[in-house]
């Protein structure tokens, strides 16, 4: 059964007058319409939720329309014998619902399939009810090519002619959340339960909030994925050095660079990430000049940076385990489109370099054209690599490439909870 955009229904019950779970199933179908309707992602689409919404319903309609996004082909798979005929596109929504709920969420079958019928139209609740209890019956995700149903066929074949059998554990990776990751500030202490990691980032199981650790509004933590935490190490700054932190929003690596001593000028257009990005420096009482410009076009006066971190905008398809709704806002087209504005960006990176300065180009993607296809035209602009030694990333020397590179992936580090996909190379100017 091919897949359907979702609508959002309208209640059934008035304001008020819910039954248990309905608020919470109504606004899932808002957070699934809004990413598979108009490619909006799904925190914009949280934000967009009424603001009465209490934050236990708002928490749980996330957790059912995240389990959707991971795990849409195999549940359409599930679902498709007991159809007949393709159903209306929020009737489609709410089925996947109901067998999210009920194959991967563990919600007892009576409130899964009560909940999900009273937020279907009238004339489908009957069929919706049937269906379910079928799934809850006969329903199993047992025996199914989940890495081939849940991926995106042409992320599937660029991943494949990249990474070759890994894919299929770079696809089983994005199953399951991520676990919570951060970096301290020096001479902080973690917070209860968080395990050290070789790389010197921190871990907490998945599902841990940040908002309830001992430590983070003062400051003594930022969260940050262990792989995002490398590009700004492998720059290897020292006190004293000037730095740009180009596209820098949200902070974490703006605070890696001001932490270890570096005169850091962070550089964001968007002026509410840009806010975002000085209140988190503000929070953990750290120093960096911030300025909303555009990195492409941006004339710094004075001599050039010892050194320049630039984070490019990407497809971000290396933080799938996150963002499960990536998959489904993100088009072949987006690749190449991204992959200009980082050639841009990157031509831009040299110039504000002083000569031997050095260079860090990184992108959160698994795209190959987001990553090592820039080796090339860096080096014609006349920057030279600095290759990254294993001595520098204990723990993932595998993540080191023949060239010299960085590249991790969300299946590295399996047993440890994985890792984000990240691409990053180091080099110098003539």
């Amino acid at each position: 059964m091919p897949p359907s955009t979702p609508t959002r229904a309208p209640r059934r019950n008035q304001p008020g007058k819910q039954a248990p779970g309905v608020l919470t199933r109504n606004a899932a179908l808002a957070l699934l319409a809004a990413v598979f309707e108009r490619r909006r992602p799904i925190e914009e689409a949280l934000d967009a939720l009424p603001a009465a919404l209490e934050a236990r319903d708002r928490g749980a309609a996330h957790r059912i329309a995240a389990a959707v996004l991971r795990r849409a082909g195999s549940l359409d798979a599930v679902l498709e014998p007991f159809l007949r005929r393709e159903p209306p596109p929020v009737v489609r929504a709410a089925l996947r619902m109901g067998a999210a709920e009920l194959l991967l969420l563990g919600t007892p079958a009576h409130a899964a399939v009560a909940a999900t019928v009273e937020v279907v139209p009238r004339p489908f609740a009957g069929l919706v009810n049937a269906v379910l209890r079928k799934v809850a019956a006969e329903g199993s995700l047992e025996g199914l090519d989940a890495e081939r149903l849940d991926t995106p066929p042409w992320l599937w074949s660029t991943w494949h002619a990249a990474y070759g059998p890994a894919v299929r554990a770079i696809a089983r990776a994005h199953q399951v959340p991520a676990p919570l990751d951060i970096s301290l500030k020096p001479g902080a202490t973690p917070p209860e339960g968080a395990v050290e990691l070789p790389t010197g980032s921190w871990r907490l199981p998945a599902g841990t909030r940040a908002a309830d650790l001992p430590g983070l509004a003062e400051g003594h933590f930022w969260v940050q994925d262990a792989a995002a935490a490398l590009p700004a190490k492998l720059l290897a700054v020292k006190p004293g050095e000037r730095v740009a932190d180009l596209c820098a929003a949200p902070g974490g690596k703006t605070a890696q660079l001001s932490a270890a001593g570096a005169a850091v000028t962070a550089v964001e257009r968007d002026p509410r990430r840009a806010a975002r990005l000085r209140e988190n420096l503000a929070r953990l009482g750290l120093d960096a000049v911030v300025l909303e410009t555009d990195a492409a076009t941006w004339q710094p006066d004075g001599a050039g940076f010892d050194a320049v971190l630039l984070d490019a905008p990407c497809s971000a398809t290396g933080i799938i385990r996150r963002h499960p709704d990536i998959p489904h806002l993100k088009r072949v087209a987006d690749i190449t489109a991204l992959a200009e504005t980082q050639a841009r960006l990157l031509e831009q990176a040299i110039r504000l370099l002083r000569p031997g300065g050095r260079l860090v180009l990184a992108t959160c993607s698994l795209q190959p054209e987001e990553g090592e296809a820039h080796l090339a035209r860096a080096e014609a602009l006349g920057l030279v690599a600095d290759p990254i030694q294993p001595s520098e990333l204990p723990g993932l020397e595998e993540a080191i490439t023949a060239r010299g590179t960085l590249r991790t992936r969300p299946d590295l580090w399996a047993d440890r909870g994985g890792l984000d996909g990240f691409f990053a190379a180091r080099f110098r100017r003539l």
